[in-house]
């Protein structure tokens, strides 16, 4: 954050963790200058409000625009705020809900907190804590008006009209809809009670406002109306049809109901009120024709037609058993007056309370009244406003440092306190995960968790009915036995323990350690894996050609006599092959045998070769991700900003899982009545020596360091396979003849 020209930058103090420089939060200075701090230097930049381990209403009074996350601006806010109240800022470190009224500022707050203290009974007390708040908020939420606005039926005075009031206020809930109280009680606001009135006042006044027009048969107009509704679609659709029957008169037929859609319907089992049935025309279709009010009509629309015969056509034409289209005009145009001043009706809830209870509410002085007793519970805000700053500041005096140690800097995580983020621990296979995250949506957090290059189980957590999901990380150990199924025991930050089964891991190296074992167990597993798939095959085809066997001796009637086994014959091409194989594998046996024990007293180094060789890569790739393992995806992935790199290394990480051992200064006894038969190893490695060194000698590969005497060539001559043919001597040059 800039400064203004001039202004000497605040001297920060910096210390180094998990492989970023973090700022240290030492001093009610730091606090108080915390503004200036750049934000690219803060650890963290937004957090959720829930899944951490605050006090979810201190989070909420922080979150003050209510999207669910704790923002630095917001942090910033609350940080001010508790500077701006405390003489010394540097009290905020002290932590703990319970605050000397004596560091306070003097100003509204601390009026507030002596007057909770004196309705609490201890005036003298001078220092107040959460508890006093919230014990002094029930009290003064327990109260016939308690500053919300909001009164409920129980408000009213006993009084002459009380119980108008009390219905008045049962029927605005009734129809607008009740709003809680502090004390849990439902009631209304001022809002809710001007809806009520307003309501009311403009359904009386629409009805009131009816002229004789709009009501041609007085009260019974609106039964009219409510007829001729019901049945004004269909009997238009009939005159139409009547009337394209006189322009044609093969429409008549073809407009009525054919034979095709009566032979559909025979198929069925009917009713009046089937749906294919009131599809039908609701009369026969003919040319001019009048329209039926009783019989000869369609099923489904009967009742329909006789209520409309009776509410509408009889009061306004006379009775009679059918109408003309004319006619059927004439009774529209006498209620379109009607349905204009119907259409006309104000929207709202009130009508179920009738136009006479509406008119004496307006009436009487139940809305004057019901205006005074919120105007009374508003003028105790103040005082309700005290307490609830009262506590919102025991709340921040016991979270905010806490909470800027999970923010700004990760002053818990590293220095193993449990950060907020830590939920619990889970207890598997022998280890107890301390880094374990809830997770609402696994298989979304997954895809952002497997960039931290941490070795992730997944666990869906059952208690008592409750259910919750939680991400583990194993960061020591090995991951033999880690699949998915297995069962743990997660217990969280309250002690509870729950039942947990992983559903989902993601792999990643734990150790560098592991990793050197990795090649070796994979070979030894493919091999297992080889071997029990020969074996099931083999197995496979038995249990087939027992099955064939059975078969075909159920078949007969007599079995036939079991004739003695042939005598197995040995292929000669397949013993050919293995001992091809067999020499083969010596061959290749006696080269590495001789490479080795050729580098003579180097031969150390070649193993170690050898095993880096097929370690080294595995080891490499492990070292390089241990390297790169971050917890800011899994937070990232939960919600969180991680504004820097927060690595775990191999020494933090194995702090963060603790191995099964056994604790200091116990005795074990090594005898074990169920151990497996202890086979002779030391027999079996001194006649691998034994041959070693034989065959070594016999190469010539000890010649070297042995004496004249015991070498293989001075033993075996010729023989030996070092042998060389020495040289053959030089032939005498011939004598010039006469000398």
């Amino acid at each position: 954050m800039a400064l203004p020209a001039g202004t000497t930058p605040y001297r920060w103090t910096f210390y180094r963790s998990g492989g970023v420089d973090q700022v240290a939060l030492q001093s009610g200075d730091d606090l108080v200058h915390l503004h200036e701090l750049d934000p690219k230097l803060w650890i963290a930049l937004s957090m959720p409000t829930r899944g951490v381990e605050i006090d979810p209403r201190t989070l909420d009074l922080l979150d003050t625009d209510k999207d669910g996350h704790v923002r630095q601006a917001e942090v910033l806010a609350a940080i001010a705020w508790m500077c701006e109240l405390y003489r010394d800022p540097g009290r905020l470190l002290a932590g703990g809900d319970t605050v000397t009224l004596d560091e306070l500022r003097d100003g509204p707050l601390v009026a507030g907190a002596r007057r909770l203290l004196v309705d609490l009974g201890k005036p003298e007390a001078g220092k107040v804590s959460l508890d006093d708040a919230t014990s002094a908020d029930q009290l003064l939420a327990e109260k016939r008006f308690n500053g919300d606005g909001v009164i409920s039926p129980e408000c009213c005075d006993d009084g002459a009209g009380s119980d108008e009031v009390r219905a008045v206020i049962t029927e605005i809930i009734q129809t607008q809809g009740s709003v809680l109280d502090r004390g849990g009680k439902p009631g209304i606001d001022q809002p809710r009670a001007d809806a009520f009135f307003a309501e009311a006042r403009a359904l009386v006044a629409w009805r009131d406002q009816a002229e004789a027009a709009a009501l041609p048969l007085g009260d019974a107009t609106m039964a009219a109306g409510d007829a001729v509704r019901a049945v004004r679609s269909k009997i238009e659709d009939y005159f139409t049809r009547c009337r394209l029957a006189a322009f044609d008169p093969r429409a008549a037929a073809a407009l009525g109901a054919s034979d095709a859609e009566l032979a559909a319907l025979s198929a069925h089992e009917l009713s009046a009120t089937s749906d294919e049935v009131a599809s039908l025309p609701i009369a026969r279709i003919a040319a001019e024709a009048a329209l039926p009010l009783a019989a000869g009509v369609n099923p489904a629309w009967q009742d329909r037609l006789a209520v409309l015969a009776q509410a509408a056509v009889a009061p306004l034409l006379g009775p009679r058993d059918a109408i003309t289209a004319a006619q059927w005009r004439s009774v529209l145009d006498r209620l379109a007056a009607h349905e204009a001043w119907r259409d006309a009706r104000p929207a709202g809830s009130v009508e179920v309370l009738g136009l006479d209870r509406l008119r004496a509410v307006l009436a009487g002085d139940a809305e004057r009244e019901i205006a005074r007793l919120i105007a009374r519970d508003l003028e105790v805000k103040p005082a309700l406003d005290s307490v609830a700053d009262v506590d919102k500041l025991c709340r921040f005096q016991r979270d905010l440092v806490r909470l800027l140690h999970n923010y700004v800097n990760f002053a818990d995580f590293y220095s193993r306190k449990r950060a907020v983020f830590q939920t619990g621990t889970l207890y598997l296979d022998g280890r107890g995960c301390h880094l374990v995250l809830e997770i609402v949506d696994a298989a979304k957090h997954s895809t952002m968790a497997v960039l931290a290059g941490a070795y992730l189980a997944y666990c869906d957590c059952v208690r008592s009915g409750e259910t919750r999901t939680i991400a583990a990380a194993f960061t020591a150990g090995d991951v033999d036995n880690l699949m998915v199924g297995r069962n743990g025991v997660y217990v969280d930050r309250k002690g509870k323990d729950w039942e947990a089964t992983i559903t989902k891991v993601i792999a990643n190296p734990i150790s560098v350690r592991q990793a050197f074992w990795a090649p070796y167990k994979k070979a030894v597993r493919m091999i297992e894996e080889r071997v029990a798939k020969r074996a099931a095959e083999a197995e496979a085809a038995e249990a087939a050609r027992l099955g064939t066997i059975a078969a075909a001796s159920g078949a007969e009637r007599k079995p036939p006599e079991p004739k003695p086994a042939a005598p197995a014959k040995f292929d000669v091409g397949t013993i050919a092959a293995l001992g091809v194989a067999i020499g083969g594998i010596g061959a290749f046996a006696t080269a590495v045998l001789a490479a080795m024990f050729g580098l003579g007293w180097w031969m150390p180094f070649g193993l170690l070769g050898v095993t880096l060789a097929i370690s080294g890569p595995s080891m490499l790739l492990a070292y390089m991700k241990l390297r790169r393992r971050n917890l800011g995806p899994l937070l990232d992935a939960n919600g969180w900003a991680i504004n820097a790199l927060t690595l775990i290394n191999v020494p933090f990480g194995a702090v963060l899982t603790d191995v099964a051992a056994l604790p200091p200064g116990s005795r074990r006894s090594s005898g074990d009545p169920y151990a497996d038969k202890r086979r002779p190893w030391r027999l079996y490695l001194g006649l691998a020596i034994v041959v070693a060194v034989a065959i070594s000698w016999y190469l010539g590969k000890l010649d070297r360091i042995l004496p004249g005497l015991a070498r293989s060539i001075s033993v075996l001559g010729n023989a030996a396979p070092a042998y060389v043919e020495p040289p053959a001597p030089p032939t005498p040059e011939a004598k010039p003849a006469g000398k």
